[in-house]
């Protein structure tokens, strides 16, 4: 009997003929300096795109300020709109779906990336370990500002603008980044939000930004063509909470009631940099399961065996897998015939040209050459 893991599924308005999902990965091989789509970019989606699959595209800017790093693409010009068809033209024709992941980085960023302007945040908070990436690498993050209430409407309207931007370019949806420390997060959790106005304080205060941002997507696609990504135990960009389980049950409640494509969990082993914490259980999806009852995605170091339990669990309906689904573009068939992986290539991970990206062949490229 076929396993649950490679079962039709739907999500949204969409039927799956599988679960296996591919992950939103930070890439930086956009095009410069436009940030639009490569064609790079396009040959890699078009890849691991198959018949009934979702893929979800990496962080992509929504503005100039929310860009952090050299290299990411974004959505708010023409031009990268252009860029972005190519891509999902490839998935399409390969039967596959797409949604596109819509980032800010807040505070996470440089004013080389910005235009010169500080980066915002909800509130002025020390960062210590913080990185932005510019065209001299790797750099500490610039120092921020606090946004004044009367500039958060405009960064939602960003939000939109975008969204209206990725239907240009013919996605299936978009994913809301609200997790790894960038703005959404920034305002959700208490280590980094300390307003005391509409915006701060109790956890209905601190959720508001993150779920107007909901409003705004869904205003533009609908809600069951909107998701949100979320990283309950996340520590990139010295984010915290001094109650996590209190503040994300209370967003996954309120996100429950809106009717969305999913939710997108980061399990406690990814922590948010490039470190994998083995051996930790599944426990973020498991915990909000009890109180989001619509489609779950999980993803964070996630190895066939786990994937198929948490699906068979019933915690999740669909796993999200990185790095495998870097160096096997037909992930979804090698896992459902159990065959051997290739390995990832870590030292291709954060921006170059093609090889270690576009350079990995299927299972049956591999057996015809052999």
């Amino acid at each position: 009997m076929e396993h649950r893991l490679y079962s039709s599924v739907k999500v949204g308005p969409y039927q799956l003929s599988h679960r296996v999902v591919l992950a939103p990965l930070t890439r930086l091989r956009s095009a410069q300096p436009s940030d639009a789509a490569s064609d790079m970019m396009a040959v890699h989606y078009g890849q691991r795109a198959s018949q009934g699959g979702l893929l979800i595209a990496e962080g992509t800017a929504v503005s100039q300020g929310g860009r952090s790093y050299l290299g990411a693409p974004a959505i708010y010009t023409e031009e990268q709109v252009t860029g972005w068809k190519k891509v999902t033209e490839a998935v399409h024709a390969k039967g596959g779906r797409i949604f596109v992941q819509l980032f800010h980085g807040g505070r996470q960023s440089h004013v080389f990336m910005t235009g010169g302007a500080a980066p915002v945040a909800p509130s002025v908070v020390p960062q210590f370990q913080s990185v932005a990436l510019t065209d001299e690498g790797f750099v500490p993050v610039s120092p921020h500002r606090a946004l004044a209430i009367d500039e958060i409407a405009a960064i939602v309207e960003d939000f939109r603008h975008a969204a209206k931007m990725a239907l240009k370019a013919g996605f299936d949806g978009v994913e809301l980044h609200g997790a790894n420390g960038y703005l959404p997060d920034q305002f959700l959790q208490d280590g980094s939000n300390q307003r005391t106005d509409a915006y701060g304080g109790p956890v209905e205060n601190r959720a508001r930004f993150m779920l107007e941002l909901v409003d705004a997507l869904t205003s533009v696609w609908g809600a069951e063509r909107v998701a949100v990504r979320i990283s309950p135990s996340g520590e990139w960009g010295d984010i915290s909470d001094s109650n996590p389980d209190a503040t994300f049950g209370y967003l996954a409640a309120k996100l429950d009631a809106y009717g969305l494509a999913y939710l997108h969990i980061i399990e406690p082993r990814i922590k948010g940099d490039d470190t994998l914490h083995e051996g930790q259980a599944d426990v973020a999806a498991t915990t909000l399961r009890k109180v989001y009852k619509g489609t779950i995605i999980a993803a964070g170091g996630f190895t066939r065996e786990s994937a198929q339990d948490i699906v068979a669990r019933g915690d999740a309906d669909l796993v999200a897998f990185g790095r495998h689904f870097s160096s096997n573009p037909d992930l979804p068939e090698r896992l459902k015939r159990n065959l051997p992986l290739n390995h990832y290539r870590r030292d291709a991970f954060w921006g170059g040209d093609e090889s270690g990206y576009n350079d990995f062949a299927t299972y049956e490229e591999q057996a015809k050459a052999a």
